[in-house]
């Protein structure tokens, strides 16, 4: 699977379809968010079919954010079943992340 787009419309019907999803509010000028797209591209390929990736532009898409309390950015959300079970602020590594994701993860 690839990294999808989450809109404002689409971020509720994201969550509620995958079983594990990880959103991740981003905005194209922040130099942090530029540098966890490549992370992300490379857990989705690994992790392929066990969690849905959805990046979030909190500049084209500011209400899902408000709602969602996002004071910072990135800011990436797990859902698990449609509640949300983890919260990660800031630039993390892949192993922290994949960490933080796998803990999620039901086989």
């Amino acid at each position: 699977m690839s990294i999808i787009k989450s809109t404002d419309e689409t971020f509720k019907k994201i969550i509620k379809e995958n079983k594990l999803v990880l959103i991740d509010f981003w905005a194209p000028w922040c130099s942090p968010c530029l540098s966890l797209s490549p992370i992300l591209e490379e857990i989705d390929k690994e992790l392929d079919n066990k969690i849905v990736i959805a990046k979030h532009n909190i500049d084209e898409e500011v209400n899902i954010p408000s709602s969602e309390a996002v004071r910072g950015i990135p800011t990436m959300q797990i859902y698990k079943d449609s509640v949300l079970v983890d919260t990660i602020v800031g630039l993390t590594n892949k192993s922290n992340l994949t960490e933080k994701i796998k803990a999620h993860i039901t086989e």
